[in-house]
């Protein structure tokens, strides 16, 4: 008989015998990996946890004790174990319970999460909040190694400490996060932290101080060195952590032991547990990194099923900066420990020296481009448009007010599909737009995104080249690249009737709905604008005198994108015309495939024809 079934709650879970646990565990593994092999998603991090999340379930009393993840995207078997049996089939799909933990999902997901290095900070704060109002409750952060990179994470910890507030941090180190561990912690933990490594220092420590069993007060000073000096922990307990482990992160016995010896302990605790990516699924243990997100994929073999034929827009972008690495050495790329996702693996293998992982460290990497840039190097910073946002105050300050040649390649701009609100890039032309001496460019198609690539490059002052995610539009790429014109739109089609402004991926569904039109006898002309700013307004002028219509097409939002420039434009000139402007309206999205959510929105070619026409015959 099947234990998984019986549990609802966490409350089914503890009233389990311990000895149910381990295949408790494997079934959850059979489930998310059957499950996520038909719809996609976060499997080898899920994996991992396995472990952890029904530990930590069983040992405290959630929903009353609050447990964090950092970043969400390991929380699979949480679901499972807190009333989401059923709606987990449906998981990242249209209508159904998102990849990660949402406050409006269940009152089991304390804090809503995606992005990384947040869980500490939030979980202060709930721990806080708990002390003022003299409540007694328990609260956990579960926190990647590849979480500890960025910044924001030892603010936290530097806090905690002062503080000295009840609170327990599970540092869970599979060893490696969405790619290899990078940098100098990173070197550390994979060093020192490693259960052999401190029974063989403790071992030592106890030795050492036996000879000094007569100096009373002064062997515990000398204990609390020696400790600092074998301890891999030394780097938490300087920050005012108590800290215990590494334990077995996979072992579930081993981890209840553990966790109900260290749940009463006072003040900040760090408990440091080593898992395995992939955990019980051999092709994600081998393949860590491809099973980090994946689609759909044959369990039997591990084999994705269904790759999108052509090629990708990310794909048009690592293709054109290994290009033009090869024909200038100053050119430098950058990411923030996605160097698969944003496609600059290929430029790392063929330039390894010219290639920098700054880990999950967004502000860093931005300032870091400058510190290249202002010594005549030619950096491109590759990292996804939702993570972007982060590093706002380092575009501005650190580049933009220097007017420094940076390139930032934003990836995943506008809906990104089943990761859902937190990943969807649909805000980078609003909080960019009023930068001064930035330029912001959206490519048309891939083939277009090579020529803005290059044009980025070579401009000389700050560039901002945002682009989707998947597919392109099958358009046959350019043997050689080309410099196009900075902030020159470009005519597809004239028509008399109304002139669609469109920018970006909504070019060639724009397109689409014009030719629509055309049979229906509304004659519509269309431009591809290229450049949000600076913006066209010659060729603004040039439709004005055709038609008064004007309609615009983003995959941003409405507020301060690009339609609100066009909108800005018009109006400080006042011009007479009539304006629809189409793209995201004022709410976060939540998660679809790509197709369903241009359609729910009003975005793709047959929703685009059809609000035309509603507007047209107003």
């Amino acid at each position: 008989m099947k234990v998984l079934p019986s549990i609802q709650s966490p409350k089914d879970l503890r009233l389990i015998k311990k000895e149910l646990l381990p295949t408790l565990c494997q079934e959850l593994r059979d489930t998310i990996i059957s499950t996520v092999s038909k719809n996609g998603g976060h499997l080898g991090s899920s994996l991992g946890a396995v472990e952890i999340i029904t530990a930590l379930h069983y040992v405290f009393n959630t929903p009353q004790d609050k447990i964090v993840f950092d970043t969400g995207h390991q929380a699979y078997a949480h679901k499972l174990l807190t009333g989401r049996q059923a709606a987990f089939e449906h998981i990242r799909q249209k209508g159904g319970i998102s990849g990660f933990p949402k406050r409006y999902e269940s009152e089991y997901d304390s804090f809503g999460v995606g992005h990384a290095s947040t869980a500490l900070s939030a979980a202060l704060g709930m721990a806080i909040a708990r002390d003022q109002k003299k409540e007694n409750s328990k609260v956990i952060a579960i926190v990647g190694d590849g979480c500890l990179t960025g910044g924001m994470a030892y603010e936290a910890l530097q806090n905690a400490g002062l503080l000295a507030t009840d609170m327990l941090v599970i540092l869970n180190d599979n060893q490696m996060f969405i790619s290899q561990r990078v940098g100098a912690l990173g070197k550390f933990l994979t060093k020192l932290l490693t259960k052999q490594y401190v029974q063989l220092a403790e071992e030592k420590a106890t030795n050492f101080l036996k000879r000094f069993d007569d100096l009373g007060n002064n062997a515990a000073k000398l204990a609390k060195k020696a400790r600092a000096i074998l301890f891999p922990g030394t780097i938490f307990e300087e920050m005012g952590f108590r800290y215990f482990g590494p334990v077995n992160g996979n072992n579930i016995e081993e981890l209840i032991e553990v966790l109900e010896s260290v749940k009463d302990v006072k003040g900040p605790v760090m408990l440091h547990v080593v898992t395995k990516k992939g955990k019980g699924y051999k092709p994600a243990e081998e393949k860590p990194t491809k099973f980090h997100g994946i689609g759909i994929f044959d369990v039997e073999t591990g084999d994705t099923i269904g790759k999108a034929n052509g090629i990708t827009f990310t794909q048009a972008f690592s293709q054109a900066l290994v290009k033009l690495g090869e024909k200038d050495t100053t050119v430098n790329a950058i990411t923030a420990a996605m160097p698969e996702g944003t496609g600059l693996d290929a430029f790392r293998d063929k330039f390894p020296t010219r290639y920098f992982d700054v880990g999950i460290a967004e502000e860093h990497g931005a300032t870091f481009a400058a510190g290249l840039a202002a010594c005549g190097l030619k950096p491109v910073f590759a990292l996804y448009s939702s993570f972007a946002q982060r590093c706002y105050d380092q575009i501005l300050h650190d580049v933009a007010l220097q007017k420094l040649p940076v390139v930032f390649a934003l990836d995943r701009a506008g809906v990104v599909g089943e990761d859902g609100p937190t990943h969807h890039g649909v805000f980078d032309l609003s909080f960019l737009r009023s930068v001064p001496d930035l330029i912001l460019a959206a490519p048309a198609d891939e083939n277009e995104l090579q020529h803005m690539l290059k044009t980025g490059l070579y401009c000389g002052r700050p560039f901002v080249l945002r682009y989707p995610r998947g597919a392109g539009f099958g358009i046959e790429m350019d043997a050689k690249m080309k410099t196009l014109d900075i902030g020159k739109g470009v005519w597809l089609k004239k028509g008399t009737d109304l002139t669609i402004a469109a920018i970006g991926n909504r070019v060639h569904p724009a397109l689409q709905a014009a030719n629509a039109l055309e049979k229906q006898g509304i004659s519509c002309g269309v431009i591809n604008m290229r450049f949000v700013k600076p913006l066209d307004t010659q060729i603004l002028d040039e439709a004005l005198r055709i038609s008064p219509r004007i309609v615009t097409v983003e995959d941003n939002a409405l507020i301060g994108g690009f339609g609100a420039a066009v909108a800005e434009y018009l109006a400080d000139k006042g011009a007479a015309f009539r304006l629809l402007r189409l793209g995201i309206p004022d709410r976060f999205v939540e998660h679809a495939k790509s197709a369903q959510l241009y359609e729910q929105l009003g975005l793709n070619a047959q929703q685009i024809e059809q609000r035309i026409l509603n507007w047209k015959n107003k």
